[in-house]
């Protein structure tokens, strides 16, 4: 690393009423034993990004003033003592901070958990790295984690055109599932042109698109993007013994339709080894097998062509806020 370096820039929040980014000057953190200092290069922008930032996420806010930031991809400066996997000059990505107690990835560096980091695909630039951690890990948790998804399986995917549903149909695919998913507006040439099958909600009942793919017997896993009735009416979709995930399941659901079915109902909370310390190592052994399959052609992120820096990054949040991207926003933190 520069020794001439001891200050950073980074976007810091100070209040979750007003919900506005202060540009600051702050110290370099030092890794710690089991950390890394990584110099960033892009930070993803997700959802929870957003609801942090405007005090939506009880369960996940640091206290204030923070610096936010979930999803980051950059190139390793200095190594903490105890750590064996990786060495400076190393170009990782991970889901590391922006919760509470973690350093977010809206700043020049961060040190970070080097349990929660895998080499970046050497395919990917630092832009498109740093678009997956969040939505793939979400996506394995629950396909492969927690429904152990498997060739000939029929999957439906809740969302498939979104962040967390575009990874979601690869992943099945690249498991030999045969894959749906649901649309609307223009999803359906996204979800076309990973592979799978695109369903119109807004023309199709349940009942229609059960019967016409699956001869009405339902589908072997539904994975949930979308949560809410949604959710509801994955419950009338699944296969008796089928599996259903969410990773929206925050509302309150009858669970009888899913239960007379003998079905399964798996939540994923992504978050949950940052926040609880608990499984972290996990996540960086599911971003390493991620690399594999990116590297083989068989996954790929779809970024928006829209470039922000940190001096835009309102801007990105908005984007995310008001549902215009084009399914994953990234902000570049450094050239």
């Amino acid at each position: 690393m520069n020794t001439t370096l001891s200050s950073m820039r980074a976007l810091i929040l100070d209040d979750y009423e007003v919900a506005q980014f202060r540009s600051a000057q702050i110290d370099i953190p030092a890794p710690k034993a089991g950390e890394v200092l990584v110099r960033i290069k892009a930070s993803g922008v997700n959802p929870i990004d957003y609801k942090i930032r405007t005090g939506k996420a009880l369960y996940a806010m640091p206290a204030l003033p923070a610096v936010l930031g979930t999803d980051l991809a950059g190139v390793v400066e200095a190594v903490g003592e105890g750590v064996g996997a990786f060495k400076v000059g190393d170009e990782v990505y991970g889901l590391t901070g922006g919760v509470r107690g973690l350093q977010g990835s809206l700043a020049e560096f961060a040190a970070v958990d080097a349990r929660l980091l895998a080499l970046k695909p050497k395919n990917l630039s630092m832009r498109d790295a740093a678009a997956l951690p969040l939505v793939a890990l979400t996506a394995w948790e629950g396909l492969i984690d927690r429904a152990a998804v498997r060739t000939g399986q029929k999957v439906l995917v809740t969302g498939g055109s979104g962040g967390v549903g575009h990874l979601v149909v690869q992943l099945a695919l690249a498991r030999g599932a045969e894959v749906y998913a649901t649309v609307c507006n223009n999803g359906a040439d996204i979800v076309r042109s990973m592979g799978a099958t695109p369903i119109d909600v807004g023309t199709t009942t349940v009942a229609e698109y059960v019967a016409k793919y699956t001869d009405g017997k339902g589908f072997d896993v539904i994975y949930d993007t979308v949560g809410g009735p949604v959710l509801d009416a994955a419950f009338e979709a699944i296969a008796h013994y089928g599996h259903v995930v969410s990773c929206a399941a925050f509302g309150n659901h009858a669970l009888a339709t899913g239960s007379l079915r003998c079905a399964t109902l798996s939540g994923v909370f992504v978050l949950l080894p940052m926040l609880s310390g608990e499984l972290r190592a996990h996540h960086g052994d599911i971003l390493r097998q991620v690399t594999e399959l990116v590297e083989a052609g068989r996954v790929k992120p779809i970024v928006d062509e829209r470039r922000f820096t940190l001096d835009s990054a309102m801007a990105a949040h908005a984007l995310v806020e008001q549902g215009g991207a084009a399914v994953k926003v990234v902000i570049d933190v450094a050239a």
